[in-house]
């Protein structure tokens, strides 16, 4: 017996009713981009295995998918390493191109690459799908769409206010207004890596800080003691357990480090903004906020419900003023932020907030009583798509009922009655598929009156 078919580990496809909602999101996302200034690029699937590599850190370059040569580059294998147990070597041997694991190494190869036809600050936003080699769960997948908005040439604070605002902005018209918006400063994770005797092993620390949600303070700790030089586990233990945090405190335990007394003081600026320009949803400082991606150097922000914890971040980002340096381009400061669109569909739908009208596959239904009624009834069917209406025309000349039927399984609003009848009458029948009344109208009318009950 034949198998079924079925998708490769951790992709999905899309059903109507689904990808109507996704869209949903997408619409609101890129009205937002834009009403903040940012303009749309687009970057290949594909990027060379040297922009990828050796900007995520260890765990993050073991994520990439790595594309096989092919013809007669395949014959170049480096045979003697994978015998040998070396395996990277192997791979850059067999591998020279991976699917993009995100689109901010990909925005910082773009800039460097166009440089000279760009207008600094550049502003741009990308909606497009990215892939990395995890271990699928709930809402977490191998292909998934990032929706990103970054600003590359300005290292100002306003840039991480107006991403916060945007942050908002959008989802306040998704309709939450539960979520907590959490900010912290690598600046100030480098300081607390020195202060607890980690100054050697900084990436490590930020990295054991990054697991705290998901493995408790306790096996953080435990992790820290293994980079760390003596330290006062019972004052790094309370610092980690506390539920709010004071950046006075810090600025106390901190030696006086221009970096870290500069990183206290942009984090100040941006809660004292919003102290008199309030957002609609929370924003507070983290000290155990981390983002473990390597290439963070300034702010981090990070997006969750106060009230469903189990989906995770659904939003994330902060700056990154070394990034294009890795690509010959010195003095670019970039910052940005990502929308989780696979996470946020999730919480819309555990929260019922996508509305009705997304059921609906299509408004209006045309019933079929033959191809001379139809050609009849086209004119005034073109009109009401004209007005940016959607109009399915049923295919078959069968059963009534059964056009109903399949008016009802899409959601229809309404189906249009044409036959010989009402032809010699000069009316069309409007069946309302909700209540399952009928309105009798001249068929020069009937457009408009469609049109403005719905």
């Amino acid at each position: 017996m034949s198998k079924s078919p079925s998708n490769p580990k951790g992709t999905r496809d899309f059903l109507p009713l689904e990808l109507s909602k996704r869209n949903y999101i997408i619409n609101i996302l890129r009205k937002n981009f834009k009403n903040f200034g940012f303009s749309e690029i687009e970057t290949p699937a594909l990027e060379k295995s040297s922009t990828l590599l050796g900007k995520y850190g260890n765990e993050g370059d073991r994520l990439v998918f790595k594309i096989l040569n092919s013809g007669d580059k395949v014959k170049k294998a480096d045979i003697s390493s994978l015998e040998s147990g070396n395996l990277n070597s192997f791979v850059k041997s067999i591998s020279e191109k991976g699917l993009k694991y995100d689109l901010t190494v990909p925005l910082a190869r773009f800039v460097s690459q166009h440089q000279n036809e760009i207008i600094f600050p550049f502003k741009r936003f990308q909606i497009q799908n990215v892939w990395r080699a995890d271990r699928p769960q709930h809402g977490r997948y191998q292909e998934f769409t990032q929706c990103d908005a970054d600003v590359i040439g300005s290292n100002s604070i306003i840039q991480e206010i107006e991403l916060i605002k945007l942050y908002d902005s959008v989802f306040h018209q998704l309709g939450f207004t539960d979520l907590v918006l959490k900010i912290n400063h690598r600046g100030i994770l480098r300081e607390l890596a020195y202060h607890f005797g980690a100054g050697k092993s900084i990436i490590e620390f930020i990295t054991a800080l990054d697991k705290i949600d998901k493995i408790g303070v306790d096996k953080v700790l435990n992790e820290i003691k293994l980079i760390a030089s003596d330290f006062s586990e019972k004052e790094l233990r309370n610092l980690l357990s506390k539920k709010e945090f004071d950046l006075k405190y810090l600025k106390k335990i901190f030696s006086k480090n221009s970096d870290s007394f500069l990183a206290i003081d942009e984090l100040d600026q941006i809660l004292s903004y919003f102290s008199t320009n309030n957002l609609v949803n929370e924003i507070k400082f983290d000290l155990t906020l981390a983002r473990g991606l390597n290439y963070y150097t300034g702010t981090i922000i990070e997006v969750s419900s106060k009230t469903n914890q189990r989906i995770g971040s659904i939003g994330g980002g902060g700056r990154y003023d070394d990034l294009t340096s890795t690509f010959n381009l010195k003095n670019m400061s970039g910052v940005g932020i990502s929308f989780g669109l696979d996470r946020i569909y999730l919480l819309m739908e555990e929260s019922n907030l996508f509305p009705d009208y997304l059921d609906k596959s299509f408004e209006f239904m045309v019933a079929n009583f033959g191809i001379n009624n139809l050609k009849f009834i086209a004119p005034y069917v073109d009109e009401i798509r004209n007005k940016n209406r959607e109009v399915f025309v049923y295919p078959d000349n069968v059963k009534l009922t059964k056009q109903f039927s399949f008016a009802h399984k899409h959601n229809a609003s309404t189906v249009i009655i044409f036959g010989d009848n009402e032809k010699k009458k000069g009316i069309v029948i409007l069946k309302n598929m909700q209540t399952g009344d009928q309105l009798k109208c001249n068929i020069n009318e009937f457009v408009e009156i469609l049109i403005n009950s719905n």
